[in-house]
C-alpha cells in the first residue's frame, strides 16, 4: 500500500487554529495497533464544534478531526483484527485528542473497534454513527429502566442526528413519540419518522415550575438546561429521561422535586467510553432496526472535501439528520 494519503488537519498557530488539507503519511498518524482505509466518516454535532474551534474540543495538535469512521482494516498488530476486515470507530476522544475519521486512514487501539455487523455496509454504519449509536444508548437506558407499552415519550432536538434516530427507534417499537423541535418546518419530516405530535421548543425554553402535569412516560434528552429541566417537571411518576447532549448549555436548573416527589430516574448516557460488550449489542440491534432504505429520509451525503462547510450549518441547527462524509467511498 503506498505510505501517502489524504487528510483535513488541524494545527494550531498561537492562540489561532488553523484547519485545512494536506498530505499525510503513515509516520504521521499515532501509535495504535490497527491502521484502517477510513472508507465513510459522519458529521457530528462535536465534529462542528471541533472544525469551529469551540469549546476546546481538539486538545492535540497537529489532528485529524472525526470522532467516527467505518472502513477496512489495513494493517494490524491486534490478534482481533487481520487485514481485510470491516470495523467500526466511535468514541474514545478520537477526533478530540487522537486523529480521527477525516482522512483516508487513521490507526487507533484495537479495543477501540468493533467489527461491522454481518450485512452491514460502511457507509449503513456511518449513516447510523457516534449520533445513532447514542439514540439506541439511550432506548437501551429507557428500556433497562423499565416501559410500559405504548409509552408516551418526548424527544427533544428531533430534527438533529440523534433527536431522529430515537425518535424512529422508538416509534418503530409502537411508543407514542413527540418530538420537540425549534424547527416548525420539519414536522412533515418528523411525522415521517414516526412522530404522532410535533412541539415547538419555545414550549420548553423558558423556566417553568419546579412540577408541572404529569406529561411523559419517558424522554431522550439531547439539549440539557432549561429543556431538560422542564422536562423533568412534566415526567410521571416512575418516569425516566434518558440525557445525551448540551446542545443547549450544560446547567440544569432543576429541584430536586421530580426526584423525591414521583421518583423520577435521569439516566446519563455517554457514548464516548461505553463498555465494548455493550457496544456490541447496540450495534448487532442498530444493524437489525435500521437498515440504509430505513435511513434515507434522515441521512444526506457529503465528500469530505465538503466536511469544512458544514460546522457553520449545524453550530446554527440547520442539519437535518444525519451527515454521511465520503472519505474513500469503498463501503
Amino acid at each position: 500500500m503506498t505510505d501517502s494519503f489524504r487528510a483535513l488537519v488541524a494545527t494550531q498557530a498561537g492562540d489561532r487554529q488553523e484547519i485545512g488539507f494536506t498530505t499525510w503519511t503513515d509516520a504521521d498518524l499515532p501509535a495504535g495497533d490497527v491502521t484502517v482505509a477510513v472508507e465513510y466518516s459522519s458529521f457530528n454535532y462535536k465534529d462542528g464544534l471541533a472544525l469551529a474551534g469551540k469549546n476546546r474540543i481538539l486538545r492535540k495538535f497537529p489532528i485529524v478531526p472525526g470522532i467516527d469512521f467505518a472502513g477496512r482494516v489495513l494493517a494490524s498488530d491486534n490478534s482481533a483484527y487481520a487485514p481485510g476486515d470491516r470495523v467500526i470507530l466511535t468514541g474514545w476522544g478520537v477526533g478530540e485528542g487522537w486523529s480521527g475519521g477525516f482522512a483516508e486512514r487513521a490507526r487507533v487501539k484495537g479495543e477501540w473497534l468493533v467489527k461491522l455487523p454481518s450485512g452491514m455496509s460502511s457507509r449503513h454504519a456511518m449513516a447510523i454513527g457516534t449520533a445513532g449509536l447514542t439514540a439506541m444508548l439511550c432506548v437501551m437506558a429507557l428500556e433497562a429502566h423499565g416501559l410500559p407499552d405504548k409509552a408516551k415519550i418526548l424527544v427533544t432536538g428531533a430534527s438533529g442526528g440523534v433527536g431522529s434516530v430515537a425518535v424512529k427507534l422508538l416509534a418503530d417499537k409502537g411508543h407514542q413519540v413527540s418530538a420537540l423541535t425549534g424547527r416548525r418546518e420539519e414536522e412533515p419530516f418528523l411525522r415521517a419518522l414516526g412522530a404522532v405530535e410535533v412541539i415547538d421548543r419555545a414550549e420548553y425554553a423558558s423556566p417553568g415550575k419546579p412540577l408541572a402535569g404529569e406529561r411523559w412516560n419517558a424522554a431522550v434528552d439531547t439539549v440539557g438546561s432549561t429543556i431538560l429541566a422542564n422536562v423533568l417537571a412534566a415526567m410521571a411518576y416512575r418516569g425516566a429521561v434518558a440525557a445525551c447532549g448540551l446542545a443547549g448549555g450544560m446547567d440544569l436548573p432543576t429541584t430536586v422535586f421530580p426526584f423525591i416527589l414521583r421518583n423520577v430516574a435521569l439516566l446519563g448516557v455517554d457514548s464516548v467510553q461505553c463498555p465494548k460488550a455493550i457496544r456490541e449489542e447496540a450495534w448487532t440491534r442498530l444493524a437489525a432496526d435500521l437498515t440504509e432504505a430505513d435511513l434515507a429520509e434522515v441521512t444526506g451525503e457529503v465528500p469530505l472535501d465538503e466536511v469544512t462547510g458544514l460546522a457553520d450549518r449545524i453550530l446554527k441547527g440547520q442539519v437535518r439528520g444525519r451527515q454521511v462524509v465520503r472519505v474513500l467511498g469503498a463501503g
